[in-house]
């Protein structure tokens, strides 16, 4: 299938998702644009025939962004990319390209595979106003 992204967003999307993963095994969900279930003889983490990314997922990611803002996705938004066509917003596309996910960071952090808090970030609990 075409995908309206371009091949260096792809690229460091899978990059992103190869290196990181948090919230794992919050439940699994399956896409819900493939035309069905996956049957049980196969496994969910892998691809579908013809499909580059698995079809269901477990967690999510997490992208720094402009200053204070951090962008969360699910694990399936490489399924939702490579395989389908999907096209996310443009300040995503803008923070996956700027982002190294095997930058500076894992130094100081060791033991974290990825801090998806920026330090500049203003801490709010959804019902402050």
């Amino acid at each position: 299938m075409n995908c309206p992204a371009s091949e260096d967003f792809t690229d460091r999307l899978l990059a992103i998702l190869d290196a990181q993963q948090v919230n794992a095994m919050l439940g699994l969900h399956e896409c819900d644009l493939c035309p069905a279930s996956l049957p049980d003889s196969h496994p969910w983490y892998t691809p579908r025939p013809g499909h580059l990314r698995a079809s269901a997922g477990t967690g999510e990611i997490r992208v720094p962004g402009t200053p204070g803002t951090a962008f969360a996705a699910p694990h399936l938004i490489g399924h939702y990319v490579a395989d389908h066509g999907y096209l996310p917003p443009q300040p995503f596309i803008d923070a996956v390209l700027a982002f190294d996910p095997y930058g500076p960071w894992a130094a100081r952090f060791p033991g974290i595979r990825f801090p998806w808090i920026p330090d500049d970030a203003v801490l709010r609990h959804i019902d402050d106003e």
